[in-house]
């Protein structure tokens, strides 16, 4: 009997059309506070041409002035026969040839192309999420192990540091980290921020592993055990890779919720892609244009991993 595929152009437009709905209700709501969106104040905050001032270094004179296209080169000529070359744009020129100049004066500007707020800001979240998420892979993998050890020591600590740290909000461990601990060790804000976040997913990456471990049937191991691997080796080559198959889309999700914790190190003067936002605003007074560039960023680098996991998690199953 042959079955017949539904349709599904009927759901993909009911989803067309619930999202043309949420764009039409934002559009409503920001007309009824009169909200004027300025979108042309954005691209600045990512990339902008910045001026630098070319001054003179000493008294003098200007001795000859060659144009080159946008460009000038501009030839100095001081009182000890000293000579300054300085290339401004054409358009910024103060002065010209066979005028006196004084140590300091401006000569012109000269501009190029340099990365605003907002894309300093993603890079400072790339990499803290990338850092504390590395160390915190590190840490939650032994403090999962140590959940399952057999040494009472071992498995005490490991189940203190977990229960603490899932126990207390990560905004307070940044601040205990930073001001407390950052303070006795003398650590710089962008180490402690690290360092409190590598903890704090740690934490549930221990959590993470010890359930992915604990749901490997015991036989496994036995078996292993029973070819003549020790217990490590068994754990190492048997156990652990059979768990990371299953522990694979928590692990994912951590990761991505580690990226939008960066958000939280900007209490202590870190300046990444949340704080940038909110600077950006003070001076823009685009807000809405501004927050939802900073959330566009954030998709920015968590779809991508998403995705990634998924194909990672897909391949792993066709390994089986």
């Amino acid at each position: 009997m042959i079955k017949h595929k539904k349709a599904q152009w009927p759901w993909h437009g009911l989803t067309a059309l619930v999202l043309v709905g949420l764009a039409v209700s934002l559009y409503y709501a920001t007309s009824v506070i009169s909200y004027e969106w300025r979108w042309s104040r954005v691209p600045q905050y990512f990339a902008y041409q910045a001026e630098e001032a070319q001054r003179a270094a000493g008294y003098g004179k200007v001795e000859a002035i060659v144009q080159q296209g946008s460009m000038a080169k501009v030839i100095l000529r001081d009182e000890d026969g000293g000579e300054q070359v300085l290339d401004v744009e054409q358009s910024s020129l103060q002065l010209s040839k066979g005028d006196d100049v004084a140590e300091g004066d401006l000569i012109g500007v000269t501009r190029h192309w340099t990365a605003g707020p907002l894309a300093w800001g993603l890079w400072t979240t790339v990499w803290i999420s990338l850092a504390s998420g590395v160390l915190g892979l590190l840490v939650g993998l032994v403090a999962g192990l140590c959940r399952l050890s057999n040494n009472p020591t071992l498995r005490d600590l490991s189940t203190v540091y977990v229960e603490l740290v899932r126990g207390t909000p990560l905004l307070v461990q940044i601040f205990i980290f930073y001001f407390f601990i950052g303070t006795v060790l003398n650590l710089s804000r962008e180490f402690a921020g690290v360092a409190a976040l590598a903890l704090f997913t740690g934490a549930y990456v221990a959590e993470i592993v010890r359930a992915g471990v604990q749901s490997i049937a015991r036989g496994q191991s036995e078996a292993a055990r029973s070819l003549g691997l020790s217990a490590s080796q068994s754990m190492r080559h048997v156990v652990l890779p059979q768990a990371f198959k299953r522990v694979l889309p928590p692990l994912a999700g951590q990761f991505i919720s580690l990226v939008k914790d960066t958000s939280l190190v900007s209490v202590i003067a870190i300046t990444e892609l949340t704080k940038s936002g909110r600077e950006a605003i003070t001076t823009s007074f685009s807000t809405f244009e501004i927050w939802f560039c900073v959330a566009g960023l954030y998709l920015l680098i968590n779809l991508p991993l998403s995705h990634f996991a998924s194909r990672l998690e897909r391949r792993l199953a066709q390994s089986d």
